[in-house]
């Protein structure tokens, strides 16, 4: 099974449509055929792949073991509200009742 396969069994209600050159179906259907799968299977396959990976990108963050073991500490460190932060809590909860 090409890796474009495991979209296959997915419902198709919806639809895209692009304009592109020549040039570029031309190198879409080769790289599809190199991978044994149809051109619209490729094209799904590829912007699936891409799309997860931007998405991925913008939500994930990594961080450096430094960054890592200050933010672990942050959470870790008992402190007690300040009495801003408990008036604010007073506050809402009498805005919220």
């Amino acid at each position: 099974m090409t890796s474009a396969g495991m979209y296959e069994s997915k419902s198709k209600g919806e639809r895209i449509e692009a304009r592109v050159s020549n040039e570029q179906k031309r190198l879409f259907k080769r790289a599809a055929e190199l991978q044994g799968s149809t051109l619209t299977d490729f094209v799904v396959s590829t912007l699936h792949t891409v799309a997860t990976k931007v998405i991925q990108d913008y939500e994930v963050m990594d961080l450096t073991g430094r960054d890592r073991e200050t933010f672990v500490s942050a959470l870790l460190k008992s402190t007690l509200p300040s009495g801003r932060l408990k008036k604010a809590i007073t506050h809402y909860k009498k805005i919220m009742e």
